[in-house]
């Protein structure tokens, strides 16, 4: 039985595709793994892949990402998979989302692979959302924009992973050396592309939240965003419902509801977006 504690992308025994409980997409979400290599170019130190390296997607094999994943749509569609494998009152298909062990954009093959999601979306559940979930980092590369603008025409959305908003923030959260003009740049350029919503991870760092000024900080990536012609369709704000696999993981731990509140409050302050939902 799926349950949102529980994201093992081997549960349907297939390369590409798995079914997840998804707490921020309400339901049923059909994943797309482009990196079963479990590699990524960031390390989150909240990361639930175990055995996660550094690294880029494999080559995929499109063929059988189409076979598995127009078997699947079948199964949930058309058959009984729901009834037997979703609780009672999440049997529904929410979304089909690329994500999974690493960075999606990685994969030379992605704007291709958002192209036949696309096409067995409209085929099987046109009313369903497509989508991608990401940290960004690549927007610079000409492919990973045309995916993107491939995502748009096939109405579908970006998460866009925003955790911090200074330099030495992402580089503890995200392994990664970023500044916050470049991440603001890569959120804006997306924003101009397709809808993008900023997804962000809420927890505390040995028991603490964040500071008053790693808050500001992460509120002016978003703003800007938006000075750079990138208008936010949204934020979605989330906790850790699962625990972290990497030795940074020891450093997390759940956030508090008012953790949760003031974050928040800043971003509708702010006037930043009129929309947020809280997954905590």
């Amino acid at each position: 039985m799926l349950t949102v504690a529980n994201h093992d992308r081997d549960l349907a025994g297939l390369t590409y595709v798995y079914p997840v409980l998804s707490r921020r997409a309400g339901g049923v979400s059909v994943g797309i793994n482009l990196n079963p290599n479990d590699a990524c170019n960031w390390r989150c130190a909240y990361c639930q892949v175990p055995n996660l390296v550094r690294g880029k997607a494999p080559k995929i094999d499109l063929a059988r990402l189409e076979d598995e994943l127009r078997g699947f749509l079948v199964a949930l569609v058309q058959g009984d998979w729901l009834a037997h494998n979703a609780p009672a009152d999440a049997r529904t298909l929410k979304d089909i989302a690329f994500s999974g062990n690493g960075e999606p954009t990685s994969a030379a093959e992605f704007a291709d692979a958002v192209t036949l999601a696309a096409r067995l979306r409209d085929e099987f559940a046109p009313g369903v959302p497509l989508r991608l979930i990401s940290n960004g980092s690549l927007l610079g590369q000409a492919r990973v924009r045309e995916g993107i603008r491939r995502l748009a025409a096939a109405r579908g959305e970006v998460w866009f992973k925003v955790d911090a908003g200074d330099a030495a923030a992402i580089a503890r959260i995200n392994g990664v050396k970023l500044t916050p003009r470049t991440l603001a740049r890569h959120l804006a350029a997306c924003a101009a592309l397709c809808p993008t919503w900023v997804q962000t991870c809420v927890f505390r760092w040995d028991g603490a939240p964040a500071t008053s000024s790693e808050v500001e900080r992460y509120l002016d990536v978003l703003a800007h965003a938006g000075d750079g012609g990138g208008k936010l369709a949204g934020v979605l704000l989330y906790g850790v419902a699962r625990p972290p696999t990497l030795p940074e993981g020891a450093h997390v731990g759940a956030a508090t509801a008012a953790d949760f509140t003031r974050i928040e409050a800043r971003i509708k302050e702010k006037g930043l977006t009129r929309t947020i939902r809280v997954s905590p």
